[in-house]
């Protein structure tokens, strides 16, 4: 692993929506790391964090888990990270998984999997 996890998250995060947002999507999703705003590292950082240390402390099961827990745990661990750095943020920053679009929970899904495939074969 690098330095910076939350490259990581940011490159699964791009991939995601590249693959998956319907017609071409805002330039702040798939800007790259350098020029992603400073919260929002720190907030890929710890959400990849977080992703790492549940794959540790179940011993990897987390394959077992659906693509959507995945990425509902991603999308809840995002929300905090948001509450951390915005006082008052947008109610769609804030959304709970059945209000994310779809191309979103994928996404979501595709981090996890992207963060478990770096741990386990760490």
């Amino acid at each position: 692993m690098t330095d910076e996890p939350g490259r990581y998250f940011r490159e699964a995060w791009t991939a995601g929506v590249l693959r998956h947002y319907p017609g071409e999507p805002k330039p702040g999703y798939v800007a790259p790391w350098e020029a992603t705003p400073e919260w929002e590292r720190q907030a890929a950082s710890a959400v990849f964090g977080q992703i790492h240390d549940f794959v540790q402390v179940s011993s990897g099961c987390t394959a077992k888990l659906s693509r959507e827990q995945k990425g509902r745990f991603v999308a809840l661990c995002w929300i905090a990270q948001i509450y951390k750095h915005f006082d008052d943020p947008k109610p769609s920053y804030v959304a709970d998984w059945d209000a994310l679009p779809a191309w979103q929970q994928e996404t979501d899904a595709d981090i996890f999997e992207h963060v478990e495939r770096i741990c386990i074969s760490a």
